[in-house]
């Protein structure tokens, strides 16, 4: 099968990558000329990459043909220096291009990577741009399958860790912060709950969705994706601390939620269970292959240290 790949040098794409390659299928992905590639350096020579900023975003479909489906999972969360404009170039810009050069070009399926953060009141003011734009290229997708031009699969994807993750997310910040037994970390109460899903799951859920694009009927599917368990933040913290063995300092309660703090979120995994698709991997045993994970401790491509603050598992 052919399949075309976004964001393929971040965490879940790079994973992606790893495991269509070796299931058999022809992949080409979409990156940057200065995209750093370490992820997915033993596959670079079984795959075709495009440069993005180098390349119009219709050369891969005129010298690879038809597509049977793109996996998009780039995205910009505006958490760091990015401006609006730049969320909306990443998110919404970007992906819609895609979507209307792959529909013209006679690609089957679009598979979306959307986030829990994406609801309806969009009440929650942290990352509101990044969900703000989830929403608005969702929307698009709903367009483009209701006139039937190209099949849109949803994945609401619930809160991911793995190895290989930023330094700076929630999870591996957390587990990096206890290995180097840093003084203290500043934590909310931990009381909001999340499902904590890990990757080698997340990728074999898409696997399963991939398997079946030549037996999808419905242009607009929509799946969520997560083990269907919550785990308080101070659960996974303490584990996290516990496994590592860390002298660190958790001062739960130190800082405040934020406002409109989602307090719990997990998913609704029935639809990809009766497919075939079952989470395997226990968080204690998912927080344990990241503390095993190579350079955890002292790597050095996160020169600007790492916050000791945490208030939102972002």
């Amino acid at each position: 099968m052919k399949l075309l790949i976004t964001g393929a040098t971040g965490f879940l794409g790079s994973w992606l990558v790893k495991k269509m390659v070796s299931h058999g299928h022809d992949i080409a992905i979409l990156k940057r000329s200065f995209s750093n590639t370490y992820r997915i350096k033993k596959y670079l020579y079984k795959i075709r990459s495009y440069d993005i900023d180098k390349c119009c975003l219709e050369q891969p479909f005129r010298e690879y043909g038809k597509f049977d489906a793109i996996i998009h999972t780039a995205t910009v969360y505006g958490r760091g220096e990015e401006n609006v404009r730049e969320v909306f170039a990443a998110n919404i810009q970007f992906p819609l291009s895609l979507l209307d050069i792959a529909a013209s070009s006679g690609t089957d399926t679009f598979i979306n990577t959307d986030t829990f953060i994406n609801t309806d009141n969009l009440r929650h003011k942290y990352l509101f741009s990044y969900s703000l734009s989830k929403k608005q290229f969702l929307e698009w997708g709903r367009q483009f399958a209701s006139r039937k031009k190209i099949r849109f699969i949803n994945i609401k994807l619930e809160h991911m860790y793995g190895p290989q993750d930023d330094k700076s997310k929630f999870c591996t910040h957390i587990i990096k912060s206890c290995l180097a037994n840093v003084p203290a970390l500043q934590l909310t109460l931990g009381e909001q709950k999340r499902d904590f899903i890990y990757v080698e799951d997340v990728v074999s859920a898409y696997k399963i969705l991939v398997d079946q694009v030549p037996k999808h009927l419905d242009y607009f599917q929509e799946y969520e994706l997560g083990t269907g368990k919550s785990v308080s933040i101070r659960t996974f913290v303490e584990m996290a601390h516990m496994l590592t063995k860390s002298t660190t300092h958790l001062n739960f309660g130190a800082l405040p939620y934020r406002e409109h703090e989602f307090m719990d979120s997990y998913a609704n995994s029935e639809k990809l269970q009766q497919m075939g698709w079952e989470p395997i991997t226990r968080l204690a045993d998912g927080i344990s292959k990241i503390i095993n994970e190579k350079n955890l401790k002292n790597d050095d491509d996160d020169k600007s240290g790492f916050r000791r603050s945490i208030n939102y598992p972002g």
